[in-house]
């Protein structure tokens, strides 16, 4: 009976659309009041790019926003891309607007011949970092430069239009001296005119019984048009090009996807897609073929054929059969490194071993030879030694990771586990090794003296506190050398400087001093700034910071990040409006769900999605608010999904409320993507909010059949979970004033636009109060000047009503009535 009352909610969601018409509104851009602006629309420190030896920085600096003109450019969505036609790159790149260099201890030089009218992206460093490659979009094309450091000179390279369409479109020879480059081909094909064409038959699908239970992927391909243009598009010529910009032929046009040298750069791994396409998965699923040739581009040997993968196991660990992941191995010349599924790709299979991985010396044909099996899928090997390397493996159903060290050069050993723990378990983190660069500018894992480096992030029920470990190769022992002291800032460790010396690359802020980064000296207790940028919110570096720590009904430890605005008073305990954002999260034991990952010394960035702006307008900010959802053993999350989000909820709301800050009646709450689909249950299932805000969600899993977020199940295996999990089906229970924002564009896997416009019909139908905010070229997160604006000023807007006036609005209300 459930399934045929499901199935009957199926048929009136795919209907429902047509019967209710929007009540529209002619209204333009929208700018949001000045304590809000002020935040919002700044100049943003330039980015960094920092050499290995921590000696030259490329500060790189860019807009905050696109305009709305630049995303109304011409774009293609084809196989899971965005293309922009006219120029071959990828259409939502950002791009860089200026670059300086700077030397530490001096001021930062202008870099000089850039390009007028700079839109920089893809910058790679030369084996000898002393040169940068990038790339130069222009109104009709993209071209290849490169940066000198020692002279702070940029140039460009020739005027061969590169082909940016697929992945990075360039690689640094080991000489320093050439890259490999994809251009596009002299004897294109033009796109076809879609507005112009005449249909030549039906678009027909079949499937001749197999399973193919994809996810509902955006952007695919839907007819030959697509197809025809797509390979258009796809299609590159390999050059090599020198630094006097002479370019050789290296190999035909066809559909490169990757190219990378060996460690030695005597040999290239291509990747290339070919025919049939498909209409159900990206063009990461079409046929590949993996294939090494020499420097010079003579073929050698083909590794893989990979048939296209409509059809795949169900699960998140299911992969294909036969060999996949191929990589070089980092501390040979010349080795290639590939993996093979034990259980054919099915997780549901029973097996001691999930996959194996292999190694395949020149000239790369026959087979590999047997490295280490792993009780998981694989995920990654470190290279050390010729005697010692770790592997890693995980398993997504159980949260299982595996660190295993191994003696590559006796495979038949039995690898140590040093590691076994449930990887969403943050406090037991051991960190990750510390690396070096080898002969080959590779990494390797740093091995001194028989000991080992581990960096870690240090999460702690008390706070972070990064920390560096010492480990016994051997004996697997490990001793703390140093960790970061709780002195009201937050470091974040990136790497190695000089292992001897102790000297580490790391990043301090707080919540009022913009992210420096810096030389941390573990042995002699130093930090030597390298940056020094001004803190573009200022108006908000005096607002209170804290992390609370509080309790479900159900004993789950959870946390937040509360906010008051600049200037309250912490002794009258004025009540205040609040909002309440955050985001679900799925986990398979409470002790984990619990772990607390935030810190009252992070650098306050009210980036466009923030709630921050809020507390320049009198509201206290609950931010990135516990919401667990658990299910332990053989139960799965979101078997009890409604439950426990309302528990979350109404914990962070009592946990405020006996501090006395709030007023509980005036609290709203809001999300973007599954914490819009978040809010929109919480609105539904119970009466804790004046209002609520849900950005580019998804509101009917009957839409994503197939799995959503981390749910496995389909909808026929678990109808009852996609019903009650879908605010759509309960759309008769919100009486609560609801704003539904989405990009028209949305690109993200089961966030249709249709999903906001459905439900809104339902909710519109039901006499809900509801409000339809539909941003015209933006994707699934928003990026023009105009419609971050404008989403800030009609938050403010719903807020101001619904929750700062409620009581006003209410009495407002009643008045109308009568």
């Amino acid at each position: 009976m459930k399934l045929a009352f499901n199935v009957k909610w199926l048929l009136i969601s795919m209907l429902i659309a047509p019967l209710y018409m929007f009540s529209q509104i002619d209204l333009g851009y929208q700018v949001p009041s000045k304590e809000i602006l002020e935040l919002a629309d700044v100049n943003l420190p330039p980015a960094t790019f920092i050499d290995n030896k921590g000696e030259v920085i490329v500060l790189a600096y860019r807009n905050q926003y696109k305009s709305i003109e630049e995303l109304s450019q011409p774009e293609l969505r084809l196989a899971g891309l965005r293309i922009n036609p006219t120029n071959n790159t990828g259409s939502r790149t950002r791009h860089f607007i200026d670059l300086k260099i700077k030397i530490p201890g001096e001021d930062p030089v202008e870099v000089k011949g850039l390009p007028e009218k700079p839109k920089l992206s893809g910058f790679t460093w030369s084996p000898d970092q002393r040169k940068i490659a990038f790339v130069h979009t222009h109104a009709t094309g993209a071209q290849l430069w490169v940066l000198d450091i020692p002279t702070a000179t940029a140039r460009k390279l020739a005027d061969a239009a590169i082909n940016g369409n697929m992945s990075r479109p360039y690689t640094w020879f080991r000489d320093n001296k050439s890259l490999l480059l994809r251009i596009l081909p002299e004897d294109r094909n033009q796109l076809i005119d879609r507005t112009a064409s005449i249909p030549s038959g039906p678009k027909i699908s079949v499937n001749d019984g197999q399973k193919a239970q994809n996810r509902t992927y955006q952007d695919l391909l839907k007819d030959r048009i697509d197809e025809t243009n797509f390979e258009t598009l796809a299609q590159s010529t390999i050059v090599k090009i020198d630094l006097d910009g002479k370019m050789t032929p290296w190999l035909k046009t066809d559909m490169y996807t990757s190219m990378g040298f060996s460690p030695d750069g005597e040999y290239v791994m291509l990747t290339r897609i070919s025919r049939p396409f498909s209409y159900l998965v990206p063009y990461n699923r079409f046929p590949t073929t993996y294939e090494i040739r020499d420097k010079e581009g003579k073929l050698i040997e083909t590794l893989e054929e990979v048939p296209l993968m409509e059809e795949l196991p169900k699960g998140f660990n299911a992969v294909r059969k036969g060999r996949r992941r191929f990589q070089w191995r980092g501390d040979k010349p010349h080795t290639i490194v590939y993996v093979m599924a034990l259980d054919e790709g099915d997780p549901a299979k029973k097996v001691e071993y999930r996959d194996e991985a292999f190694t395949l010396e020149a000239p790369f044909n026959g087979e590999g030879k047997s490295l280490i099996k792993v009780h998981n899928r694989f995920s990654g090997i470190e290279w050390g030694t010729d005697n010692m390397a770790m592997a890693y493996d995980f398993w997504w159903s159980s949260r299982n990771t595996k660190t295993y060290k191994f003696d590559p050069s006796n495979p038949g050993a039995e690898p140590n586990i040093l590691f076994d723990r449930n990887y969403q378990d943050r406090y037991s983190s051991p960190g990750s090794f510390v690396s070096k660069k080898n002969e080959w500018d590779r990494n390797v894992l740093d091995v001194k003296k028989g000991k080992l480096t581990l960096m870690g992030a240090g999460y702690t029920a008390k706070g972070i506190f990064p920390f560096i470990d010492e480990m016994d190769v051997e004996s697997g022992e490990t001793k703390r050398v140093w960790q970061a002291e709780d002195n009201g800032t937050l470091e974040r460790m990136y790497n190695v400087v000089d292992l001897k010396k102790g000297i580490y690359l790391s990043r301090v802020e707080s919540p009022s001093q913009y992210p420096t980064l810096g030389f941390r000296n573990i042995k002699k207790g130093t930090f030597t700034p390298l940056t020094n940028f001004k803190n573009p919110y200022e108006a908000i570096s005096n607002a209170h910071k804290e992390v609370i720590k509080y309790k479900r009904e159900d004993g789950v430890d959870l946390s937040a990040v509360l906010y008051l605005p600049p200037g309250y008073d912490k002794e009258k305990k004025e009540k205040l409006p609040m909002i309440m954002w955050a985001y679900p999260y799925e986990f398979k034991d409470k002790s984990s769900a619990g772990q607390i990952t935030s810190s009252p010394y992070e650098f306050t960035y009210p980036y466009y999605g923030s709630p921050i702006y809020w507390l320049m307008k009198g509201y206290a900010v609950l931010d990135d608010a516990s919401f667990p959802i658990i299910g332990e053993g053989k139960t799965e999350p979101n078997d009890s999904f409604i439950k426990q989000l309302v528990a979350n909820a109404k914990a962070g709301i009592d946990a405020v409320d006996e501090l006395g800050y709030i007023d509980r009646e005036r609290v709203a709450v809001g999300g973007h993507s599954y914490g819009a689909f978040m809010t929109a249950n919480l609105l539904s299932h119970s009466d804790l909010f004046a209002a609520g805000i849900a950005r580019s969600g998804a509101y009917n899993r009957t839409l994503t059949p197939f799995g959503f977020q981390s749910e496995e199940r389909n909808y026929w295996e678990a109808p009852e979970v996609y019903y009650g999990m879908s605010p759509f089906m309960h759309a008769e229970k919100m009486k609560t004033p609801l704003l539904l924002i989405h990009g028209m564009e949305d690109n993200n896997s089961g966030t249709y636009p249709m999903q906001s416009e459905r439900y809104f019909n339902a909710l519109k139908g039901l006499g809900a109060t509801v409000r339809l905010v539909m941003l015209p070229k933006e994707s699934h997160g928003y990026s023009a000047r105009e419609s971050v604006l404008h989403i800030l000023w009609e938050q403010d807007m719903w807020l101001d009503k619904y929750v700062m006036n409620k009581k006003k609005n209410m009495m407002e209300k009643e008045e109308g009535k009568k």
